[in-house]
């Protein structure tokens, strides 16, 4: 007779989702997982495999949440410079109130994992690409729409973009300096002027 669980599979993987977050994989145990989680390991085996397959799991659970977030915010947003503004802004409140010093999931995960995992690389390289596709397609429509000079070159713009906000959440790990923060998130801007 199968055995029935007697605990939420979501509410588990995003328990175990801000454990890795905050510890990492390699600083993360079994034995942390099962206290963490309060479930025994017989039944995180049985549901999620091993410690990599629910870090896996976790992860992908991660940039899922942060990738349907992202999409709807800069739908939300009236115009293509003010929406980067506020994008970063958000980042910029969220590492200041951060008192644990997280930063992004994605980016402890690549300076942890990366380059000894290929699966993990290949993840964040598609996470990356992903990104400036979003980035890209916002910037177009400034560009469509006249806000942004066609003369741009969104591909560039996205990248840059991405690697700045990426720049933001190491940055502010060590220093959340949110008034210099911001100057250098009006400085960046300028370039969709």
């Amino acid at each position: 007779m199968p055995r029935v669980k007697k605990f939420n599979e979501e509410e588990t993987l995003n328990k175990a989702m801000c454990l890795f977050w905050r510890n990492g994989f390699h600083a993360t145990s079994m034995q942390d997982l099962v206290n963490y989680l309060g479930i025994n390991r017989a039944s995180i085996y049985d549901t999620y495999g091993g410690k990599k397959e629910l870090f896996n799991k976790a992860f992908e659970h991660y940039r899922t949440v942060n990738r349907k977030q992202l999409q709807a915010f800069l739908e939300s947003q009236k115009t293509v410079k003010e929406g980067f503004r506020r994008l970063f802004q958000h980042g910029i409140s969220e590492a200041v109130c951060d008192t644990e010093h997280r930063g992004c999931f994605v980016i402890n995960a690549t300076m942890e994992l990366v380059p000894n995992d290929d699966e993990m690389l290949s993840v964040v390289k598609e996470n990356k690409a992903f990104m400036i596709g979003i980035f890209q397609d916002f910037l177009q429509s400034g560009i469509d729409s006249g806000e942004i000079s066609a003369e741009k070159n969104s591909r560039n713009l996205a990248s840059l973009l991405h690697t700045f906000y990426n720049g933001i959440k190491v940055v502010s790990k060590a220093d959340a300096n949110e008034e210099d923060l911001l100057a250098s998130v009006d400085t960046i801007l300028l370039l969709l002027d």
